[in-house]
This record gives C-alpha cells, structure tokens and sequence, in this order.
C-alpha cells in the first residue's frame, strides 16, 4: 500500500516536472516574441517620425483634397 502511494507521488512529480520545463520553454518563447513585437514598434514609430512634416501647422491650413 505504502509503496503505491510512493509510486504515485513519483509519477505526479514526473509530470508536474515535465509541465514546468514545458511551461518555462514557452515562457521564454513569448519574451522573445514580446522583444521582437516591441522593437518593430519602436521602428514604426520612427518611420513615422520621419514620414510626419516636423512643424507642420493644423489640419484646416492645408487645402482641400481636389474631389471638394
């Protein structure tokens, strides 16, 4: 009896230490993703910079698009 439940507890800790390497492989596979996401915003947000006229006044001093 006693030794069932030792194999038992063997087997839960097998298990719960295979979910942790699993879980800690997709951890650190998400940070990745998350780094690579946050430096394709920071490009963006300078293609952005660049491609916005620096100065440029407000909306109503530019003129209409031509279909008015």
């Amino acid at each position: 009896m006693m030794e069932s439940r030792l194999t038992d507890l063997e087997i839960k800790v097998a298990y719960q230490d295979d979910l942790l390497d699993a879980l800690n492989r997709l951890v650190a596979t998400q940070q990745d993703h998350i780094a690579r996401l946050q430096a394709d915003m920071r490009h963006l947000y300078e293609q952005m910079r660049t491609l916005q006229p620096s100065g440029s006044g407000s909306p109503e001093i530019e003129p209409p698009p031509p279909h008015y």
